[in-house]
C-alpha cells in the first residue's frame, strides 16, 4: 500500500505541477503578487496531496518567532517539501537559488517573476556580491530572505559545513536570523521514491539579533539549527547519524 500511495502522489505531484503552471501562463504578465498567489496555491495543493494520498500531516510551530518587516531565514534543508512549503507560509519570500533552476521550464519562469534571487555557485566571490545586492533590494521591500545554509538536501540526522552564503547575508543586511528546523526529510526522503506517513514538522526558532560577528554567528546558527532539527528527528521516532550538535539552551542567551 505504501508503493501505491507513493505511486499516485508521484503522479498527482508532477501533474499538478505542469497542469498548475500551464494554466497560470498568463499570470506571468501580472504583477508579482499574483505569481506569488499561483505559487501559493501551488503549495497549498501538494499539502492537501501529502494528507489525502500519503497520510503525511504538516505542523508548524513557532510562527510567533517571526519578527515583523524584512528577516532573513536560515532553514534545514532535508526535501523537496522545503523548496515549497514557505510559499504558502510566507506568500512574500524570496528564495536564494542556485541559477540552473532558473533554466526549468514553467517553473524557472514563475521562480523568475516572483523575485527569487539566482546565484551562480561557480562564481564565487562576484555570486557573494551579487547575493547581496540583490538581497538588500529585497530586504528594502520588506519581503522575508529564505536561505539553505547548507546550499543542498542532507539527510535526517546529518550535517554538512554550511556555506558563506548565510554569514555574508546576515552581515550586510543588518536584520534579525530566524533559524527553521525540520524533519520532513524523514517523510518525503531526498533521491528516494516512497513517502512515509506521519508528520512533518517545522519549527520557527527564536531569532537571532543583528550585529555578531561572524565568529559568533555561525557557530551560534549551527548549534541551535542543528540542535532542533536532531531533537525534531529524534521526537519523530528516527535516528541521529552524525554526533548531535549541543543544544541550544546556553547557546541562544545574547
Amino acid at each position: 500500500m505504501l508503493y501505491i500511495r507513493s505511486i499516485i502522489f508521484n503522479i498527482y505531484l508532477y501533474l499538478l505541477t505542469v497542469l498548475l503552471a500551464v494554466v497560470g501562463l498568463p499570470v506571468l504578465l501580472l504583477p508579482q503578487r499574483a505569481v506569488t498567489c499561483v505559487l501559493r496555491l501551488w503549495a497549498r495543493l501538494v499539502n492537501w496531496g501529502l494528507r489525502g494520498i500519503c497520510n503525511i500531516r504538516v505542523e508548524i510551530r513557532g510562527r510567533d518567532q517571526l519578527p515583523a518587516g524584512a528577516v532573513l531565514i536560515a532553514a534545514k534543508h532535508q526535501s523537496m517539501w522545503d523548496t515549497i512549503i514557505f510559499f504558502d507560509l510566507l506568500p512574500d519570500i524570496v528564495y536564494v537559488l542556485k541559477k540552473e533552476l532558473a533554466y526549468i521550464p514553467l517553473y524557472g519562469w514563475f521562480a523568475v517573476r516572483a523575485g527569487m534571487i539566482r546565484v551562480d555557485r561557480e562564481a564565487h566571490a562576484k555570486a557573494l556580491r551579487h547575493l547581496v545586492k540583490q538581497a538588500r533590494a529585497k530586504a528594502a521591500q520588506g519581503r522575508p530572505i529564505l536561505i539553505f545554509p547548507e546550499g543542498t538536501r542532507v539527510a535526517p540526522g546529518a550535517h554538512i559545513g554550511y556555506k558563506p552564503g548565510i554569514a555574508a547575508l546576515y552581515s550586510q543586511l543588518d536584520i534579525p536570523c530566524v533559524p527553521v528546523a525540520v524533519n520532513s526529510g524523514l517523510f518525503w526522503p531526498r533521491r528516494r521514491f516512497l513517502r512515509q506517513p506521519g508528520t512533518i514538522v517545522l519549527e520557527f526558532l527564536p531569532p537571532i539579533p543583528p550585529g555578531l560577528k561572524r565568529r559568533e554567528f555561525m557557530p551560534r546558527l549551527e548549534t541551535i539549527l542543528e540542535g532542533a532539527s536532531n531533537a525534531l528527528v529524534l521526537e519523530a521516532g528516527g535516528t541521529v547519524a552524525a554526533a548531535p550538535v549541543p543544544a541550544p539552551c546556553a547557546a541562544v542567551n545574547p
